[in-house]
């Protein structure tokens, strides 16, 4: 099932939770809405939900206009952060009762309830904890069986709100990876909500990246990630260095660093911003007259493939964050103190706002 949202416009009093937002999610795929807390991401999955009504626009069900529709009537299955399991019941008994419950006309057998439950059951790997309590699992496995139950109703929709944000990050980095194995053998159409980049980018097939209740950016999550539509995106999509200085004709003069900026080559005088990530910084020695900026190393943090050095510059005090190979590191010996130089070799700039 297609999902689109038009227009929607929400508020809680003076607080804007949605700005006016216009979303497609494509039939089949995975998209996670990624922001920060009290972006309107939560807000706009319960909309989309039927839990939560819009102040004004449209959700669109497979072309039809849904947003007049209870939530029962739009075959939504949904997924909480805290799993919502009934202490009371077995496992077995909180995947069956979403069939339980349904009108006598179009209620499953109890046969047929049987082996969807079961089937469900073997889908999640948890067969063997069909007769145990929710008291008794382990959160990982809790939020499986929330997922099992939310499908057991076989919904043409799957929206999950922070699915694995109670968990520890062991347990969450091998749920993700599951969730997207499930849904690619399943191919229900799914959103996600999430603070998590790192969860985003290695799970969705799209990334919504929303900011104070707007959208920022929209795209597959190696987009997103290589080419910010703006600061807020680059800033928060992994660790950044930031370059202030003023733009002129496609110069930028950052401190007592200078770096050529075509794609601003009509800018007369503005102040701007260039974004680069720790990984796009060339490291080397210190040498008079090279290009780069000098800076010392205050801290290497060499554990593991990479080293992770601390750097300051020597012109401003500001820190610069570089990432290089533990095999260059190790080659050129460096130490705390060293006199160093660096140089991006990719930088985006953003010509700052007046006002």
């Amino acid at each position: 099932m297609s999902i689109e949202v038009r227009n929607i416009n929400k508020r809680f009093g003076d607080y804007v939770a949605l700005n006016n937002i216009s979303l497609k999610f494509p039939d089949g795929e995975l998209t996670a809405l990624l922001g920060p807390s009290g972006c309107g991401k939560t807000t706009l999955l319960r909309i989309i939900a039927g839990l939560e009504q819009a102040g004004s626009g449209q959700v669109l069900l497979d072309g039809e206009d849904a947003s007049a529709r209870h939530v029962r009537e739009r075959q939504v299955g949904f997924v909480f952060q805290h799993y919502v399991l009934f202490k009371h019941m077995t496992v077995f008994e909180n995947i069956a009762f979403g069939l339980r419950v349904k009108p006598r006309n179009i209620r499953p057998t109890e046969q047929a309830i049987r082996e969807q439950v079961t089937k469900l059951l073997n889908l999640v790997q948890l067969d063997w904890l069909a007769d145990q309590y929710p008291s008794t699992l382990s959160g990982g496995q809790r939020q499986r069986i929330a997922l099992a139950r939310a499908l057991a109703v076989e919904p043409r929709v799957l929206l999950l709100d922070e699915p694995f944000g109670a968990l520890d990050a062991k347990v969450r980095k091998e749920l993700r990876r599951w969730l997207r194995r499930l849904h690619d053998e399943l191919s229900v159409t799914s959103i996600f909500v999430t603070h998590d980049q790192e969860e985003a980018l290695e799970v969705a097939d799209q990334v919504v990246v929303m900011n104070k209740g707007n959208v920022e950016q929209i795209g597959a999550p190696a987009d997103v990630y290589n080419r910010p539509a703006s600061p807020f995106v680059y800033g928060f999509l992994g660790n950044v260095n930031l370059f202030r200085g003023r733009i002129h004709e496609g110069v930028m003069e950052a401190g007592s660093a200078t770096f050529r900026v075509p794609d601003h080559a009509k800018v007369q005088d503005a102040a701007g911003v260039g974004y680069v990530r720790p990984h796009d910084l060339d490291v080397q020695r210190y040498a008079p007259g090279a290009e780069g900026i000098a800076v010392q190393l205050r801290h290497a943090h060499a554990i593991g493939p990479l080293a992770q050095l601390e750097l300051v510059r020597e012109d401003n005090q500001e820190l610069i964050e570089a990432v290089i190979s533990r095999d260059q590191f190790a080659q050129q010996s460096y130490t705390e103190g060293d006199r160093l130089l660096v140089s991006p070799k990719r930088l985006d700039v953003f010509v700052e706002q007046v006002g």
